[in-house]
């Protein structure tokens, strides 16, 4: 199939303090055309970010005609789809794993594509993902953070201890 027929979402999330506010970068290509999203929250951590920011791409999408590429620099993100981690862990109710609201999600987008998940490596100079980190940096610097209800909701009911 050629370059140009897939889909391309390059990824990025960040958390200072982590948890602590946090933001996520997402790029959406296809041929000539790019859009770009973030968002910032108040208190969150960076693998939500992370995890988000390939949401954020999938909802984004308008067709399910192609395939999809999703560049991402988050082993957890990557590994957990790829090696089909995330498949087993639905299947036990995601007992004790963090973020099933946030995989939840996903899984409700994951049957409508073909995604290949490809890991890069994060600060190594490539262009998108760099882009992605300043986005997702940008968003959690924000004055305008939005409130990350599931986690904050959570980690006050676990004491802090959702990392």
């Amino acid at each position: 199939m050629a370059a140009n027929t897939y889909i391309e979402i390059y990824t990025d999330g960040a958390a200072k303090g982590n948890p602590g506010p946090g933001g996520f970068g997402t790029i959406l290509r296809f041929k000539n055309v790019e859009k770009e999203f973030s968002q910032g929250f108040r208190l969150t951590t960076n693998n939500r970010m992370e995890l988000l920011a390939v949401i954020t791409g999938l909802e984004a999408l308008k067709s399910t005609a192609h395939p999809i590429r999703v560049f991402s620099d988050s082993k957890y993100v990557v590994d957990s789809i790829a090696k089909g981690w995330v498949f087993n862990w639905q299947k036990k109710g995601f007992k004790d794993k963090k973020n099933p609201d946030l995989w939840r999600r996903f899984l409700q987008l994951y049957p409508n594509f073909k995604i290949e998940m490809i890991w890069i490596k994060g600060h190594n100079g490539h262009p998108e993902n760099e882009r992605c980190d300043r986005l997702a940096v940008q968003a959690s610097e924000s004055k305008n953070l939005a409130i990350d209800v599931f986690y904050e909701d959570n980690e006050q009911q676990a004491g802090g201890n959702l990392l």
